[in-house]
């Protein structure tokens, strides 16, 4: 805890320095998941529109060539030199993930380590594309309050572990559709960003962060659930599956209910803020222009004017990094922001719709930081 935090009362301004981001390998495309695990109808890849992905997983071979850690461990050095701090000066981490390399330590102990950070505040949220929104509000707040002055909030996702084991090894034409699907959708990757609080009693609170976040599918089937390597059952009857963790998809569940979850996130965002969706200069919203996402915009009440607005203002990149979980948020952030489509003076509202049990979270901002470097001009630094 700061030293100063009882002597000098009143909450703290809240600034986002920077944010870094990282996808593992070479990009791989729809055509070489085709040779691996057979094709898929044009229409389908049309409607996903994920064109590539990254994988911490050799396609081919299924070795694995990084991990969740030391993805989540580039992105956070990446923001870090982009905001010129030095990780020494972090004393608050805060991660989400829902692919940590083991069950226990938290995979955000593993970040610390590779920052060389013998002691900081280390929280992790197990979550998967709400968890970094939900993390980044944690981490505003015990800065607001004194608690921590510098923060770094990652999300990092390895999800192709679970995905090779579809097709490896089997013949292409005999993996299932339903299968398919799944590996064509998914990618792996981290982004993270830097968070620094200002001086006591700078805060403005009428124009700081806004935040919300539900659960809408408390009396729903998961749509989307990873099954094994948990407490559900006997761990000996588990090892007697095929596979003993597998992600299962509810796709029509996730496509005609995803969107009236986004919806939901949308309005109780602009009642808590007071904007309208013609004031919003940036939404960043992971799938948010995807055509099965799109398709129910009408269904779920999004007006044909605000439907226009989004259309131009969604800062999203699912087509080149595919879904990634706890990253999508700052990978899209990361990306608007070094192409300026996140500019410094936008309303940007961040906005998660999660499938797992159709969750969103929210949070709302001015952005401060100016235009951003390039990672090729950061690397040599990072």
């Amino acid at each position: 805890m700061n030293g100063d935090t009882m002597s000098h009362p009143g909450p703290r301004h809240v600034s986002i320095l920077s944010t870094g981001s990282y996808l593992p390998g070479d990009p791989i495309d729809n055509a070489t998941l085709e040779r691996l695990c057979g094709p898929m109808p044009a229409e389908v890849l049309d409607n996903i529109q994920v064109r590539q992905r990254h994988w911490i997983i050799d396609p081919a071979t299924g070795r694995h060539t990084t991990g969740t850690s030391a993805m989540a461990t580039t992105a956070a050095r990446r923001a870090l030199a982009r905001a010129d701090i030095d990780p020494a000066e972090v004393d608050l981490l805060v991660m989400s993930s829902a692919s940590p390399e083991y069950q226990l330590p938290a995979v955000v102990t593993y970040v610390q380590e590779r920052l060389g950070l013998a002691h900081c505040a280390a929280i992790e949220f197990r979550a998967a594309c709400t968890g970094f929104v939900q993390g980044l509000d944690y981490a505003r707040r015990l800065l607001a309050d004194g608690t921590y002055k510098t923060a770094v909030v990652i999300g990092a996702e390895s999800i192709s572990p679970l995905l090779v084991p579809m097709y490896l090894g089997m013949d292409p034409e005999l993996v299932r559709m339903r299968d398919r699907l799944v590996i064509n959708s998914f990618g792996d990757g981290a982004g993270a960003v830097v968070l620094r609080a200002g001086e006591p009693g700078s805060a403005d609170p009428d124009g700081e962060f806004r935040f919300a976040t539900a659960c809408l599918g408390g009396d729903r089937k998961p749509g989307m659930q990873i099954v094994g390597g948990g407490t559900h059952e006997p761990v000996f009857d588990q090892a007697k599956r095929k596979r003993l963790v597998e992600m299962k998809l509810d796709v029509n569940g996730t496509a005609t209910f995803g969107p009236q979850v986004f919806v939901a996130g949308m309005k109780d965002m602009l009642a808590r803020t007071g904007l309208t969706v013609a004031e919003i200069d940036a939404c960043v919203l992971p799938e948010g222009n995807a055509d099965y996402f799109t398709a129910e915009f009408d269904a779920a009440g999004v007006s044909p004017e605000d439907q226009a607005v989004l259309a131009k203002n969604i800062v999203e990149n699912l087509t080149t990094v595919g879904a990634t979980g706890s990253a999508a948020v700052p990978l899209a952030l990361d990306e608007g922001w070094v192409e300026g489509r996140v500019r410094p003076g936008d309303q940007v509202l961040l906005l998660a719709v999660e499938a797992s049990r159709y969750l969103y979270a929210g949070l709302s901002l001015r952005w401060e930081a100016p235009f951003a470097e390039s990672a090729e001009e950061i690397d040599h630094v990072a």
